[in-house]
């Protein structure tokens, strides 16, 4: 067996693929994907540790006999089952360095090989297409060395297609080697997966790209301005292929200049500036502005649906700059506002942000089964306006659980330093040692609002114009009492009809307390308010005892932070059940 040293497989190629006279020759245009597709190991970009295992397997004659490549559409697989093509039926080889001028390779390029077979499994994924293939597996190659099956979107063929292949890819005759490429590995059976060498193909990185798009641009003579590529680069989303179908469409449409508008209005897309523009209106909780842009966005020809595609990713890139990740992990935004995106995390609060990507999540499905997809979007964006500040909510939840009273101001317990993200204090051995508070529980309110009844019922009788008045009957309105302090926070009397349920059943933090065991009789005859016999209903609360319990309950920490947080008011006392 004829070995060459194996070349070292760069991230990006100093040169470009060998371009054949035949690409142009017929007069028939090929596109810039196929053109410029790799045609060696050292061409291939971003899957340099798969160039590497493949070369080393030729070197030291290790290679098997059935091959899975996954991955993500636009990576490289099928260019990568070409070159190992190329490379095991090399006149001279088999070999790492595979050379491009003999006539094999040029056909294995073509796709027209005898001897390597490239199937569609989408179109040819019935069992009888998979027995045609066991036919001619006995068939020894025309004029190669093997006899390669290369089939494309393998997880389509059927069920009985794969029980049909499984013997030959157990044991296939030696001159037979099987290349499967797919972009949905689980859907392959157990069974054929065990039998196969896996190689995953990851995302081809931004950089990676735009490497790439400039070595095309150059060799195409058009002039591209680093940033319009890097767009572009970002855009494809890890596919090399998808990045070279979209500078091809943009390098048609400019006129030999491209420019980061020019990639803007070719691909109907908005700017960092324009992006930038719409999150600080919905940081302002400003609903007018937002509608504003989109009216402006429409008449420049830019869908709701890709500003909604936008936004969610410029999203993304602030809950990333938010917990800490360096600017280079950021994938639509420019790193240069990384900054500015650690800024608006702030602003909003981690689960907030968290929150927002919900909402547009659910209005992308929503708009791709929809013929109103703007109005979908702007009512999404007045949402986003008037989302309240999760962050603060998850932070009392966190203070209540935690033992502690909720004395911080609101959202007081939100990250400002994004490296401090899930870490703890650590302890100073000097500092004396914390005391341990006690677990919070939910009975601590009704055990407090008990006491201070118990202590409110001890004055002296009620004054003759409060006798006329059952008490039983009269239900208490802080804003019907003389004495109740003003709140600058206070809401319009609503009416007597409606309802209100107490703060905490509303909004799950308070939850009412569960019964209680019967208690002794103290000197009043019940323990803070509470029945002291269990047959015994609970008894009324005196009128001037409840102006004394409503300032106390007023005073309470939990019912202040929940007034400070939700709006709420105090409409109504019941004792403790």
């Amino acid at each position: 067996m004829a070995k060459a040293k194996a070349s070292p497989v760069s991230e990006v190629s100093k040169e470009m693929p060998d371009e054949t006279n035949s690409d142009r020759s017929d007069g028939r245009y090929v596109v810039v994907a196929r053109r410029y597709r790799p045609r060696s190991f050292d061409q291939l970009v971003g899957q340099q540790h798969i160039g590497q295992a493949l070369c080393n397997a030729i070197e030291t004659g290790r290679v098997g006999h059935a091959y899975l490549f996954t991955g993500a559409r636009g990576v490289g697989k099928t260019s990568t089952a070409r070159i190992f093509a190329k490379a095991l039926n090399d006149p001279s080889g088999p070999t790492s360095l595979p050379t491009g001028d003999s006539d094999i390779a040029r056909a294995i390029d073509s796709g027209e090989d005898v001897d390597v077979l490239e199937i569609d499994g989408a179109s040819n994924r019935g069992i009888d297409e998979i027995r045609s293939l066991r036919a001619g597996v006995g068939v020894r190659p025309s004029r190669s060395r093997y006899k390669i099956y290369i089939i494309d979107e393998v997880h389509m063929l059927t069920p009985a297609a794969f029980n049909a292949l499984l013997k030959t890819l157990e044991e296939p005759p030696p001159h037979v080697k099987f290349i499967f490429c797919t972009t949905d590995p689980d859907k392959i059976p157990i069974t054929v997966l065990s039998r196969c060498q896996r190689f995953d193909f990851a995302p081809v990185s931004t950089d990676s790209i735009l490497g790439r798009l400039k070595e095309i641009v150059r060799a195409e003579g058009i002039s591209a301005d680093d940033e319009a590529l890097r767009l572009i680069a970002r855009r494809a989303e890890g596919s090399m292929r998808d990045s070279q179908s979209l500078l091809e469409q943009v390098m048609s449409f400019s006129d030999g200049k491209l420019t980061t508008d020019t990639v803007h209005a070719m691909l109907g897309t908005a700017d960092d500036a324009r992006l930038h523009e719409f999150v600080i209106a919905l940081a302002n909780h400003d609903p007018k502005q937002a509608l504003h842009l989109v009216e402006r966005a429409s008449g420049e020809g830019i869908a709701a649906g890709q500003l909604a595609e936008q936004l969610l990713g410029y999203f993304r890139d602030i809950l990333v700059a938010t917990v800490g990740c360096p600017a280079e992990m950021q994938r639509h935004a420019n790193e240069s506002l990384h900054d500015e995106l650690i800024s608006l995390g702030q602003k909003w609060g981690l689960q907030t942000v968290l929150a927002i990507l919900g909402i547009l999540d659910q209005t992308l499905v929503r708009i791709r089964h929809s013929l109103h997809g703007r109005v979908l979007f702007e009512s999404a964006l007045i949402q986003i306006c008037h989302l309240p500040d999760l962050q603060a909510v998850a932070d009392l939840a966190a203070t209540l659980a935690g033992g502690g009273a909720p004395s911080q101001p609101l959202g007081g317990n939100r990250v400002t330093d994004p490296s401090a993200v899930g870490q703890k204090k650590k302890a100073d051995p000097t500092d004396p040692a914390p005391k341990k508070a006690a677990p919070w529980r939910p009975t601590d309110i009704a055990e407090s609002l008990g006491a201070s009844l118990a202590k409110a019922e001890r004055p002296a009788p009620e004054k003759p114009s409060d006798t006329g008045q059952n008490p039983e009957e009269r239900s208490f309105s802080p804003r019907l009492e003389a004495n109740q302090p003003h709140r600058q926070s206070a809401k319009p009397v609503e009416p007597t009809s409606y309802k209100r349920e107490p703060v905490g059943a509303s909004v799950g933090i308070l939850p009412p307390p569960p019964a209680r065991p019967t208690a002794s009789a103290n000197p009043t005859g019940h323990e803070a308010g509470i029945s002291g016999t269990s047959n015994t209903v609970n008894p009324p609360i005196p009128a001037r005892s409840r102006i004394q319990l409503m300032r106390e309950i007023e005073q309470n920490p939990y019912v202040k932070k929940c007034q400070d947080l939700f709006g709420a008011e105090i409409v109504k006392i019941d004792p403790p059940q």
